[in-house]
């Protein structure tokens, strides 16, 4: 590698020793498999995010509307997807080189850019999610002490500033606990399938379509402005909108694979590590999900026929209003460390990123847009909420890919300067990948092809010379550890 001036952030940055490494199911699998068992994942997964802010399902038969085999189907290409091109390779570089995301980032993004992208924006964005935590986590508490939403928005703004200086100050406690919370959800999880599993097979979508298309109409009756879906989603739809949710859902996580992988000891460890947390995880806990719908709507007396969420039929489903709202408070304690972490690895990237600048008040600023969010329910819209996420971080995984490759399957090391192979490509895949919320054009699984567009531009632009040399790195070398 050629020689250069290293920012600080690079030069300071030590590698994780094969010593540190353990096995992939005591680090990789459980920490992503917590990430698919926090109930904002699932609970949608058989509406396809399409909700009104009480939790009527929007979308005529979700994604249900053609049975139950082809929402599973999509579920299990999503769950493949993310294991396979989101997350292996970012896995991949942080076991052989032992370093985080903000510098093995420096390779598709430079020296310079690399402080933004991944880094600084991963912290951005992990205030969004801090937002949806605080939105969902509010309405089930509000919703467990009577449902009143003054009460949800003041549990909302304290939920969020609680999680935001835990984040700060006290994460390593949180951490204690949230080793033993992931299981309540999965327990959730499987009382509601027992109580449903007997009348699964006898599931139609047709009630639940035409239920949602009378309720559509009726809404969009009395308000103009609003548009409904009318009709229900094909095949391919169903699959392209699961991609879509999922894949959204999970980009930031994949990218971070690189700082689950410095604690992976070899290959082995990372691909179980993510066969297991997040392949297996997707298809279990939203597979549980759109089944536990199914067999509500087929066999559970008094069952709205407009409500998929799993979390707006447990009452029902139990049989007991009480017995409902003691599910929502677990769930919701369950939701504690995730908003937790969001908030650590936030103050993390700003710490990194904006060193001058008092972690209080960067986190402060990322908090009260948080709060802003979950208050004006915005954070409650998770199709639009993932599909930003996924324009976001898609295009970033795809260029890693890319690299990863054409670097001989290593870590090239940090690029001097601006990497435009890999700027350009991330700025026409976020512009491909946000196209559908802003209205630009209606393109299927937007994070997919965001990840896609990054991927190829990447290639085709660092073929064309504009990939910068790399600069040595002292102390780190871009080869697997010993």
């Amino acid at each position: 590698m050629s020689n250069g001036t290293l920012p600080s952030y690079l030069s300071m940055a030590k590698p994780n020793p094969p010593a540190n490494r353990v096995p992939w199911y005591k680090s990789t699998a459980p920490t992503y498999a917590g990430i698919f068992l926090w109930f904002v994942f699932w609970q949608d997964a058989p509406t396809g995010g399409g909700n009104t802010p009480g939790g009527i399902a929007t979308l005529p038969g979700g994604v249900l509307s053609q049975g139950i085999g082809v929402a599973l189907l999509g579920l299990i290409v999503a769950a493949i997807i993310c294991h396979a091109l989101f997350y292996l390779v970012p896995g991949l570089l942080g076991m052989k080189t032992g370093l985080p995301l903000y510098v093995v980032g420096s390779s598709t993004y430079g020296t310079q850019g690399g402080f933004i992208l991944p880094g600084f924006v991963m912290g951005l964005l992990q205030f969004g999610w801090l937002g949806v935590n605080a939105y969902f986590s509010s309405l089930l508490l509000a919703g467990a002490l009577g449902g009143n939403p003054v009460l949800q928005s003041v549990i909302a703004v304290v939920w969020a500033a609680l999680a935001a200086f835990v984040g700060l100050k006290g994460i390593q406690y949180v951490a204690k606990v949230a080793t033993f919370l992931p299981l309540i959800p999965l327990v959730i999880l499987l009382v509601l399938l027992f109580k449903t599993m007997g009348s699964i097979g006898d599931f139609d979508p047709q009630p639940v379509i035409t239920a949602v298309q009378a309720n559509n109409q009726k809404l969009m009756a009395e308000d103009p402005k609003l548009v409904l879906p009318t009709a229900p989603l094909n095949t391919f739809g169903i699959v392209a909108l699961l991609l879509t949710y999922v894949v959204g859902f999970f980009a930031t996580a994949g990218a971070a694979g690189v700082d689950f992988g410095m604690s992976n000891r070899d290959e082995k460890d990372v691909q179980m590590g993510g066969l297991v947390g997040i392949a297996l995880a997707i298809i279990v806990t939203g597979g549980i999900a759109i089944l536990v719908a199914a067999g509500a709507q087929a066999g559970t007396s008094g069952v709205d026929p407009t409500v998929l969420r799993p979390t707006g039929l447990m009452s029902t489903v139990m049989g007991s209003e009480g017995a409902g709202k003691v599910m929502m408070f677990l769930l919701a304690l369950a939701a504690f460390p995730p908003a937790c972490f969001s908030s650590f690895i936030a103050a993390n990237s700003f710490k990194t990123t904006l060193p001058k600048v008092n972690p209080f008040l960067s986190v402060g600023i990322g908090t009260a847009v948080s709060v802003l969010l979950a208050v004006t329910g915005w954070a409650g819209k998770v199709i639009d909420v993932f599909t930003i996420i996924g324009a976001s971080f898609g295009p970033i995984c795809g260029a890693m890919l890319v690299d990863y490759f054409l670097s001989g399957r290593n870590w090239a090391g940090p690029r001097r300067g601006w990497n435009m192979a890999g700027w350009i490509s991330w700025a026409v895949g976020f512009i491909v990948g946000i196209a559908p919320l802003v209205g630009i054009a209606n393109v299927p699984a937007a994070p997919l092809v965001a990840f896609i567009v990054g991927a190829v531009l990447y290639f085709i632009l660092a073929k064309a010379g504009l990939q910068p040399p790399a600069v040595d790195m002292p102390g780190v070398s871009p080869k697997p550890p010993a």
